[in-house]
């Protein structure tokens, strides 16, 4: 597809209209600095068939797997990580490794359901050569995919699992170990970063300060917030 063909698709005037466009697959943009609209996708199945065929980064190409999310499409809570790792690019599910099991124990310990109130995926959707971080090309290429979920799902809040998460979305440079724990506004939406389960894999002491005794401060204003925002 040429770059006027590309340019083209994504039309602005196509968007007013009162519902969603419907694109092929094979028409995503391949060049990510062609915008995909807010408006784009009417459901995340839709949106889920273009991230298994995008190659807007030079991920698409390596992958088995897209990750898109898992979850209630409907959930309050939106959990947002970094990028899969091997089991879920296998699987195809985020956080479904060592580091998901332990989201699932913090989130039952104050009594979430993570079938109901949660909905889990990621930055960047494809999973990045050895796990490393994704390049900051990589998070902008893939972007307007978790900004169409997150206007789907529409969370009262949104839990931000490690810095990189953070700083993609919001443009936060400060380290997690400054940030965890505080409430933030954005878009309209309560926000707030919180260590990544991995992070408390290798920290496994559960001593007053500790990062493990940290997280548990943290799921329980997330808990206790959402009370709030539900009385």
């Amino acid at each position: 597809m040429s770059e006027v063909e590309q340019y083209s698709l994504f039309d602005q005037s196509a968007f007013n209209q009162s519902k969603p466009v419907q694109f092929q697959a094979e028409q995503i943009p391949t060049d990510a600095k062609i915008p995909i609209p807010s408006g784009t996708y009417d459901s995340m199945e839709s949106l889920a068939v273009h991230c298994n065929s995008c190659q807007r980064c030079e991920l698409g190409a390596k992958r088995i797997n897209a990750v898109v999310g898992r979850g209630n499409l409907n959930a309050p809570i939106m959990v947002i990580g970094e990028a899969p790792g091997q089991n879920e690019d296998e699987t195809g599910k985020p956080f479904v490794g060592k580091a998901g099991q332990l989201l699932e124990k913090i989130i039952a310990a104050v009594k979430l359901d993570s079938d109901q109130d949660i909905y889990i995926c990621n930055m960047v959707k494809c999973r990045p050569p050895g796990n490393r971080t994704p390049t900051t090309q990589e998070v902008e290429a893939c972007k307007p995919y978790l900004l169409e979920q997150i206007r789907l799902v529409d969370p009262k809040i949104i839990l931000f699992t490690g810095a990189t998460a953070l700083k993609g979305l919001t443009g936060e440079k400060r380290g997690i170990t400054k940030i965890r724990g505080e409430w933030r506004e954005w878009e309209g939406r309560l926000c707030m970063a919180i260590f990544h389960p991995a992070y408390l894999l290798r920290n496994p002491s559960r001593q007053q300060g500790s990062p493990k005794w940290l997280m548990w401060q943290d799921i329980q204003k997330v808990r206790a917030k959402l009370d709030e925002l539900c009385s």
